[in-house]
């Protein structure tokens, strides 16, 4: 049944290739449908369509393995796995899923676990929360000789696909494997790194090694870094550009469709204010998971218009503050109406979503007396160091924190400068 099912879509999506270019081209999923240009005549492909305009050849006699997860998708919403499953150019053996799974069905904290996946019949292992050795004897078992990475991210530093790219190429080096990234848009534009950089002694799952808390990288350019300074060896790395993308461009310049590349970032705006807000997971007050704005709201039982009040008189760049009531469905507060505010980007060319999570902490400590730090001071694998809590905690302002970080942020930004792909 599975060699039938994959003869079946292998001659659907030749039929299809065959009717939209010439015999030589790539299928047409692969390739950029009407209207998915940029401003002023571009038009985005991604690294995996431009593998597939190559007809694959860079994946010719090898044993393919891929990285993904529901973000891995053309921009006609088929999955990469199930495009080149069906196509007899790839040798595509074995899926790797990431948190919440190659297909997406587990929340934060959880995964696929080891299956066949139905829709292809191909094994899937877990990657979540495995590393090393442990990992790469996952790589060898699968029997691949290449792993392709192709996951959406969002451009922050404790978003943990990038960390899954960081485990993953440094397995693939002590299996001996070949390591491929394909590259897509830093949702939120790749024009600066922002924020603290972390220090080693905080490494963790949501941050391994010393960047920025908001990036302001690509996948690929990422890759390079990783390689470049931080594995203990290099892996040998080959990355798949995009072509037609521009540092200043934000998701909708892209004309891709968005997944979410987990259940609490729905849309290209939550991904904008994350970096900066998803600080309240260091904190007592709901970070918004539950609701249909995560990261957007934030709020606690007892918090009032005061909050609001306190953090537009900030008059941080781009952004305004509403006071706002909601219950989440799950996570802190769950069930409960309780108050806060919502963040409303008015101008996110100016807007710095740092800047404003350090302003929102604050005012929140101040204006709200039951707030509090996480008692296991998560807050500080968030930010990467004790300094901004310990700022804030000894009554520092908003540029005064902002300004603690600023000298080991131009050491990160000239590191950076040395990897990126794109103007």
């Amino acid at each position: 049944m599975r060699l039938s099912r994959r003869s079946l879509l292998a001659t659907t999506t030749a039929a299809v290739a065959a009717s939209a270019a010439p015999a030589a081209a790539a299928p047409a999923a692969a390739a950029p449908g009407p209207g998915s240009g940029h401003g002023g005549g571009r038009t985005l492909r991604t690294g995996f369509e431009r593998l597939a305009a190559d007809g694959y050849a860079l994946l010719d006699g090898r044993r393919v393995g891929v990285v993904t997860n529901p973000t891995g998708i053309t921009r006609d919403v088929r999955h990469i796995v199930d495009v080149m499953h069906a196509d007899d150019r790839v040798a595509l053996t074995a899926v790797f899923g990431p948190e919440h799974g190659f297909r997406g069905t587990a929340q934060a904290g959880g995964s696929e676990g080891r299956h066949d996946d139905p829709v292809t019949g191909l094994p899937v292992y877990d990657t979540y929360l495995k590393s090393g050795q442990d990992l790469a004897d996952i790589f060898t078992a699968s029997g691949v000789d290449t792993v392709v990475f192709d996951i959406q991210d969002v451009g922050a530093r404790f978003y943990t696909y990038i960390w899954t790219l960081f485990d993953c190429m440094e397995a693939a080096q002590l299996a001996g494997l070949s390591f491929v990234v394909l590259d897509r848009p830093n949702p939120v534009t790749g024009r600066a790194a922002l924020g603290p950089v972390l220090h080693k002694e905080f490494a963790t799952f949501v941050g391994r090694q010393p960047i920025s808390q908001a990036h302001g990288m690509t996948v690929a350019e990422l890759a390079l870094l990783f390689n470049a300074e931080f594995l203990r060896a290099p892996v040998a790395l080959e990355t798949v550009k995009m072509s037609g993308w521009k540092r200043s461009d934000f998701y909708d310049a892209s004309g891709l469709p968005w997944v979410p590349p987990s259940p609490n970032m729905p849309t290209p705006e939550t991904a904008l204010v994350y970096s900066g807000t998803c600080l309240f997971e260091g904190t007592n007050l709901s970070e918004g998971r539950g609701t249909t704005r995560p990261f957007e709201l934030l709020g606690a039982e007892g918090v009032d218009g005061r909050w609001a009040a306190a953090a537009n008189e900030l008059d941080l760049p781009g952004v305004r503050f509403r006071e706002a009531y909601f219950a989440p469905t799950f996570s802190k507060f769950q069930g409960k109406t309780i108050g806060g505010v919502q963040l409303h980007v008015h101008d996110r060319e100016r807007f710095d979503p740092v800047r404003t999570g350090i302003g929102l902490l604050i005012t929140a400590k101040r204006s709200w007396d039951g707030f509090a730090w996480r008692a296991d001071n998560w807050i500080d694998k968030l930010t990467g160091s004790t300094q901004v809590r310990t700022m804030i905690d000894a009554g520092a302002d908003t540029d005064e924190v902002v300004a603690g970080w600023q000298s080991e942020l131009a050491a990160f930004r000239r590191k950076r400068r040395e990897h990126l792909l794109y103007r």
